[in-house]
């Protein structure tokens, strides 16, 4: 069954799923997008690399490349080795743990040349929050080159982005086409609204690929059962008195 939210479940706001819900979202409109915009054009879901130093080191920091972590070697037996420590070695540091975290974006690309056409983001708070600052380099790269940009904000927490100009709403979709810079399409989405049906735009006369984003929760949310486990926690950040109590409405009875 779909969500039973009109809208957004809110639901999803929480920090132990978003990980979860945001790839799956994202390969669920990749799913969507593939026909629309085929043979003319491929679509790869690609990744930000985030890594998160702990508390007493700098600030979080991105990476473009992939991450390779390491694991204890292990004999042919499968019992880990010992850790061997240099004898030449002056002195024996630790390393610090470090938190690595992946968020998925797509790229639709041009078949014949390989150019990057239109690239379509689904906020995240390493986005909004963590890490906003080269997030806001990274955007700036994109609204400064003929690539269109497609951004998904399906979060009440940490700052909205664009700030300036900015209608009231608790979720928002920017579309911003390389040839109508500065100005740009702006969706304002409230808690209680259906997600829309939004254009990806293409090259030159190419028609827009148009993908609808209810549908697409609705797919994610039916095929990974969410259901039997999202209710347990609450929405982050709360929601207000009034609005959960209209939430509750649609809150699946308890097995």
């Amino acid at each position: 069954m779909p969500s039973p939210f009109p809208g957004m479940n809110p639901y999803f706001e929480q920090a132990s799923l978003w990980q979860d819900f945001h790839t799956k979202f994202m390969v669920g409109l990749s799913e969507r997008l593939v026909p629309l915009v085929r043979p003319k054009y491929f679509v790869l879901l690609e990744r930000h690399v985030f890594i998160h130093e702990p508390p007493e080191e700098p600030s979080g920091r991105r990476m473009r490349a992939d991450l390779l972590v390491a694991a204890p070697p292990v004999r042919s037996g499968g019992e880990p080795r010992a850790a061997v420590l240099d004898a030449d070695a002056p002195a024996v540091v630790d390393h610090p743990d470090q938190e690595v975290e992946r968020v998925a974006y797509l790229e639709v690309r041009d078949r014949q040349t390989g150019d990057l056409v239109t690239i379509v983001e689904l906020l995240s708070l390493a986005n909004k929050r963590d890490d906003r600052l080269s997030y806001l380099a990274k955007r700036e790269t994109v609204l400064g080159s003929p690539t269109h940009l497609v951004e998904i904000d399906l979060l009440r927490g940490g700052r909205p982005m664009p700030e300036a100009n900015r209608p009231p709403c608790d979720y928002s979709v920017l579309v911003s086409r390389a040839e109508g810079r500065p100005r740009a399409g702006f969706w304002p989405i409230g808690l209680r609204d259906r997600l829309p049906i939004v254009p990806i735009p293409l090259r030159g006369a190419d028609p827009d690929a148009r993908i609808d984003l209810q549908a697409v929760l609705d797919h994610v949310y039916d095929t990974s059962g969410y259901e039997d486990f999202i209710y347990r926690g609450a929405p982050q950040p709360p929601l207000s008195a009034d609005d959960a109590a209209w939430a509750a409405r649609f809150l699946p009875a308890s097995p």
